[in-house]
Order: C-alpha cells, then structure tokens, then sequence
C-alpha cells in the first residue's frame, strides 16, 4: 500500500520534525540532515514536501543547503562553562541551548500564553475549504489577506491610515530589516539609537555598516534633549531606530511630548524613523503614545514580527511604509521568500476575529503577573545587590548593580551554576551598561526562581 501522504499540510508536520530533529541534535559542529528522499520515505510524504519543509528551514536561517552535499545545520557555538568566547551574544545564546541550563536570558513574551494552538486550527480549517496550489505562490511582498489585515490594525484615522500596498512580509525580522535599509539606501550611513538598545537591532546595523550613534536613556526612560538635539546638529544622521511605546530592553515609556519633539527634529532634517513595534501592546497601563503619531508619514517605517504575541509557529517579520513602493518592492521581489500562504492567512484570520484582542489583554495580564512574582523575589532574596524599577511594559527586568560590578564576570560565574543571564552590555556597541542585566520573567517557573536569584546575588556581591 502507498503510504504517501496526500494531506495539504504534510510540510507542517515535516517542518516540525525537523525543528525537533535540529534541536535535539549535538549542539557542537554542523551536522547533515536527511536528503529529500530519505526523509520523504521515512515520514511517508512526498519529495515535494520535504523540499518545501527544508526551503522554509533555510529561509529562517536554521539550515544550509551545499550543492551535490545536502541540507546542513548551521553551525551554533556552544561554549563549556567559564570559557569566555570574543562574541559575548553567542556565548549567552550557546549557553542557553545546553542541557539543563536555566535561562534567565529569555526573550520570549507568548511562552506564557500563546496562539499557537488557534492558529494552526484557522489552518487546518482553511485547508478544508481551500485547498493549497501543489506548487507554492510566488508572493514576494507577502499575502493579500495578511496584508491588509496589518493595514487595518495600524490604521487610527482618516489623517493616519495604511494601504495593504504599504505592507510588506518576510521570513523573519533579520530578513525585512536587511531589505529595508538597502532598499533605502540607508547602508553605510550613521544611525541615532535609544540606548539600552536591543541586541538584534545593533547586529542588524553592523551588518549594514552603520555607524551607531547610542543616546541614553534615564530611569524614567527620557532622553537628554539637549543633548540629543546636540547630535543632531553636529552628526550626519540619516536614520533613527527608536520603540514604539515600551522602551525595549529598558522597560520605561518616553513621554509623549518628548516623542513629538523628537519627531519634530526628525522631520526637519529629513531623517529617517524606523519605529521598532515588536513590544508595541505589551504595555501595562493606558496605551502610550507612539513615535508615529507624531512623526513625517513620508520618512516613516514600522517594523515589527507575530512571534513576540503568537509564538514560534509565527516567525514571519513585516514592515509598513508609505514611500520609496518601487525600491522596497524590488528588493522583496528578488530575496522571494517562500512563506506559506497558508499560514499568513491563519495569521489574517486570527487578526480579524475578536479573540486576538481578547488574547492581548491576556497576554498583558500574565505579564504583569509574573512581573510582579519577580519583582517579590528580587526584593526578598536580592540582598541589596541591584535596584530594581518595574517596567511599565514587556518581559524584563533592566537591572543596574548597586556597586559597580562588571556582568560579564557575573554571567561566567553564573555559567558554572548552569544560569544564564544576559549582560547589559550586549545592548550596547560602545561597551556601556556593564553593571546592568536583562533579566526577563518569562521563565521555566516550574524551576526554584527565588533559589536562582538568591545566586545572582551572590554572584554581583562576589564580583570585583
């Protein structure tokens, strides 16, 4: 009997056993994968399909492909405990794939409430109604539905108002990022940045050669406007990254006079703002005011990803812009991501249904909640080590010692505890905010937390 599997969606599962097979896999070196016919006959689907698994494994970055070889992981650094590798960042992230690690690095909202489930059902349902194309479409600019779905979400009013035309999706942040600065030819320019700033964003500057200009945040998450204003006149900035509403690591919110004057010095100097949304409704309180509420609709760019709200079954990145429609296109029409159609529909669905809003308000909850049990912890079994300040928004904790203490001693410290925290100056190119720490609470609680902390403590208090 042929055990060929006819199902539409046969790449999921495939796709899924990869992940697990990639995960579970030695963490040292690059290793070969199945070839297309071997894992077609070990699941019993066809060679179609595990191509069109294996084609989304190498979009996201987690795979290879070597002509004449096969399909390979990408290589992973893993570090043993206390060896200090050059490149902090992949230190903390090797660290944290070890076995029996407990992260206290994690960035990762939807791992307390996600969507995931929801979202492969409007799939499922999808199929059954709509059967897929045995051939994927070529959608270089992302779905239609979704499209106009994130359109509508980021409409306010009939004076800020998005068109699907202005959307574009790709396989992941990295991706959308990378297109976008080339496409308006921002690489190679000089960029402001809030500082703390996230780690992901500095990487995918560097890799443009962007000179990175790091303006501080104080505590109550403002900038020095003299001072900024300062750089602005004295720097050639053609881009400004900033959050939308919590600042990301940092946790506070920038007043909403501040960001008008802010995008005020923006538009008269023509500068680009790329608006980092990825926490945008994760605040706590009343909904802030955001950087494009204020800013040029001209010199505007929104970027954000799902997976932050959804979870990991939505990876894709996505960015909203009203100009420069003939670049972005042609950048998106030649990367041609092969994302599923199916999927991005799901994801449309899920947009246009009450129950995402209902799941935000949710999400929000349980963050604060954990915020709050993590907060009693620091306060309890800190001993005096950090000074704490909870965030109005996010996953995480922005914690500065109360003597000054070098986190990278701390994180390697922590290491032979098998704890991994993530040190501040992972989030910062000019090596500022070495007595600070993320510590996120989306964590494993089922682990003794308030034993892990009691460790960071004495870990800061040991350290010179």
């Amino acid at each position: 009997m042929d055990k060929t599997t006819t199902t539409p969606f046969a790449y999921q599962a495939v796709y899924r056993y990869l992940v697990e097979l990639i995960e579970t896999a030695p963490a040292q070196g690059v290793h070969k994968l199945p070839s297309l016919r071997q894992l077609a006959q070990r699941l019993g689907v066809s060679v179609s399909t595990t191509k069109y698994a294996y084609a989304l494994l190498e979009d996201e970055g987690r795979i290879c492909a070597r002509p004449k070889q096969g399909y390979f992981t990408r290589l992973m650094p893993v570090v043993a405990v206390n060896e200090r590798l050059p490149n902090l960042l992949d230190q903390v992230f090797a660290s944290a794939r070890q076995p029996g690690m407990l992260a206290l690095s994690s960035d990762a909202p939807a791992m307390l409430l996600s969507l995931e489930n929801p979202l492969l059902m409007i799939e499922r349902e999808l199929a059954r109604h709509y059967p897929r194309s045995p051939t994927p479409l070529f959608l270089p600019f992302g779905e239609a539905e979704l499209r106009a779905a994130l359109a509508e979400r980021y409409t306010r009013s009939t004076d800020d108002y998005w068109q699907a035309d202005q959307v574009y999706i790709g396989a992941d942040l990295h991706s959308v990022l990378a297109l976008s600065l080339r496409a308006l030819d921002l690489e190679g320019s000089v960029a402001l940045v809030e500082s703390p700033c996230s780690w992901a964003i500095l990487r995918q500057l560097q890799a443009a050669r962007i000179r990175v200009i790091e303006v501080p945040l104080d505590a109550d998450g403002r900038f020095d406007l003299g001072a900024l204003n300062d750089v602005l006149n004295h720097e050639p900035i053609r881009l400004a990254v900033l959050s939308s509403t919590v600042n990301t690591p940092h946790g506070s919110v920038t007043p909403a006079q501040d960001k008008q004057q802010i995008c005020q010095w923006l538009a008269q100097r023509a500068i680009w703002l790329f608006e980092n949304d990825t926490y945008g409704e994760l605040y706590f309180a009343a909904q802030p005011a955001r950087y494009r509420d204020f800013a040029d609709p001209q010199k505007l760019l929104v970027f954000s990803t799902f997976d932050k709200v959804i979870g990991a079954e939505a990876p894709y990145g996505y960015v909203l812009c009203r100009g420069h429609a003939a670049q972005l296109q042609q950048q998106f029409r030649e990367r041609a991501f092969r994302l599923s159609p199916s999927r991005q529909k799901a994801i449309a669905k899920l947009f246009g249904t009450r129950r995402f809003d209902l799941h935000l308000q949710a999400l929000r909850a349980l963050l604060m909640e954990h915020m709050t049990r993590l907060r009693s912890l620091l306060d309890e079994h800190g001993a005096g080590q950090f000074h704490v300040t909870s965030p109005q928004g996010g996953a995480c904790f922005w914690l500065a010692a109360t003597h000054p203490t070098d986190m990278r001693q701390v994180f390697e410290r922590l290491l032979a505890q098998r704890i991994v925290i993530a040190p501040g100056e992972l989030f910062s190119q000019q090596g500022a905010w070495k007595h600070h720490l993320r510590l996120s609470f989306t964590l494993d609680w089922s682990k003794d937390i308030a034993q892990a902390v009691q460790q960071l403590a004495q870990a800061i208090r040991h350290s010179p």
